[in-house]
């Protein structure tokens, strides 16, 4: 654990991330009185500004992206702010950074640049003092695009920072529910005993987009959905089911869990996986061109991927693991779905007994759902006549007053803090890039191209397949 910071320093201070997600997040802890009075913001982009003029790009950033409710003073945030013009390429302007953050602070850094960035940016702040013990720094993904890159990545931020001062962002991880999952787990005794592959009949987990490339037509084409959600987002999730219960809630602990599962994943075989891209469709009632109009030319970038896999362990011999995440797919929704294995034996004759399944869902709505066979109403028929029915709880409604937070609020703070209980250790990052890059390299030995999809459908029938043969069907 380290020392709270007294000085945060954002690189990319006049990005997208930065206006959409960070400076409101800021504020609304500064709201929140959860940054003390000593934190020291500085901002610091290739854009030419003065202080003031960073202090009115970030009022006019919170008054978009934060309720007016959640922005409390927010003149006392604003005067936190103070802005340096760098060029992270080139030496001149780090000395003029240095001095803005002062002698002998606590520093920590957020680094929402372009990966290629990072070498340069890490060098000009060992160069000029504020890559020393009393710093720390933040990586926002992507981490590279494949582990040769990422290693690479690793190697020049690790040049200049040890492990323990290297904090790497994966904003699900933010997320109330995500963490509520280790909640659910590991402070009921509800759960745990049946957490395992005699009580267990699969697991499934999904992120669905409905939009399209957007804004991130370069990004996204070199990069494709197995990359893009799969590495990082989603086997975070996987990680938080499948892990065996840590010896206390400690970044050491928790971390050594989720390496352990990334490490014990099965090689996905050719025939289970399964890749799409989106044609032209319907995707929340308007009309939407195709993946390749979108673009402006042909491409084998997957937009959609299907995934089935194993944990090879004790605890999840057997279990098999269904991923699926797309765009351009009929709802947004992230959810982990549990599913329990049947009841061994029936004595409701003719009665169809469905089997109990857990969902935990993610974004758009933070909620749990529990499904349970119950006795319907009534002495009308014979016997007994069941019906499931769920048991739900949403989180709103669990906890009336807290408002909903963005993700990025808990990481930031756990950044100033010096927690890193929920970011990811390189070996992690490590393990996701191995695993995937196995099943790129077995899609380019068997030369697979995406299947076609519309637009506002669930992705290839293909997909369907992959868990209906094994008597499975995705829950929707």
């Amino acid at each position: 654990m380290h020392n709270k910071a007294d000085t945060l320093i954002l690189f990319g201070a006049t990005g997208d991330l930065s206006q959409r997600m960070l400076l409101p997040s800021l504020c609304a802890l500064d709201a929140d009185g959860l940054l003390s009075d000593e934190l020291h913001i500085v901002g610091t982009a290739r854009s030419e500004l003065s202080d003031s003029e960073f202090r009115n790009f970030a009022r006019e950033a919170v008054e978009k992206h934060l309720p007016a409710h959640r922005r409390g003073g927010m003149a006392d945030f604003l005067n936190r702010l103070t802005y340096s013009q760098l060029d992270v390429t080139t030496p001149e302007g780090y000395a003029d950074l240095a001095g803005k953050v002062g002698k002998d602070r606590q520093v920590a850094i957020f680094l929402s640049t372009a990966p290629s960035l990072f070498q340069p940016t890490v060098k000009g702040m060992a160069d000029h003092g504020l890559a020393d013990a009393n710093s720390r720094i933040c990586l926002e993904k992507p981490l590279g695009v494949d582990l040769e890159s990422s290693c690479a990545i690793n190697d020049a931020v690790a040049a200049a920072f040890s492990e323990e001062r290297i904090f790497r962002i994966d904003h699900y991880l933010g997320k109330e529910t995500v963490q509520n999952l280790i909640a659910l787990r590991f402070a009921n005794i509800l759960f745990e005993p049946l957490w395992n592959a005699q009580h267990i009949d699969h697991v499934q987990i999904t992120v669905a987009e409905t939009v399209g490339l957007e804004s991130r037509v370069d990004f996204y084409d070199d990069t494709g959905a197995l990359r893009d959600m799969v590495q990082n987002h989603m086997l975070q999730l996987l990680a938080l089911v499948a892990m065996e219960p840590p010896s206390s809630f400690d970044a050491g602990s928790v971390r050594d869990e989720k390496v352990k599962v990334l490490r014990a994943l099965r090689a996905v075989e050719t025939n289970e996986s399964v890749t799409g891209q989106y044609r032209g469709g319907a995707s929340d009632g308007v009309i939407v061109p195709g993946y390749d109009e979108e673009l402006g030319s042909d491409s084998n970038t997957e937009t959609f991927v299907a995934l089935k896999t194993h944990i090879d362990n004790w605890r999840w011999q057997g279990v098999p693991f269904y991923l699926r995440t797309g765009k351009r797919l009929p709802e947004r929704v992230t959810e982990i779905v549990v599913q329990f294995a049947c009841v061994p034996h029936s004595i409701f004759p003719g009665a169809r007994l469905m089997p109990n399944k857990l969902v935990i869902g993610i974004q758009p709505e933070e909620n749990i759902s529990l499904s349970l066979m119950a006795k319907v109403p009534g002495i009308e028929h014979e016997g007994m006549t069941l019906r499931e029915v769920p048991l739900d709880i949403a989180m709103p409604d669990a906890f009336t007053g807290k408002h909903k937070r963005i993700a990025y609020e808990r990481l930031l703070l756990d950044l100033i803090n010096g927690d890193q209980t929920l970011f990811v250790r390189r070996d992690e990052v490590e393990a996701q890039w191995k695993w995937v890059d196995n099943i790129r390299a077995n899609w380019e030995a068997d030369g697979k191209a995406p299947k076609p999809y519309s637009a506002g459908s669930w992705g290839p029938s293909s997909a369907i397949a992959l868990a209906e043969r094994d008597g499975v069907s995705w829950h929707e």
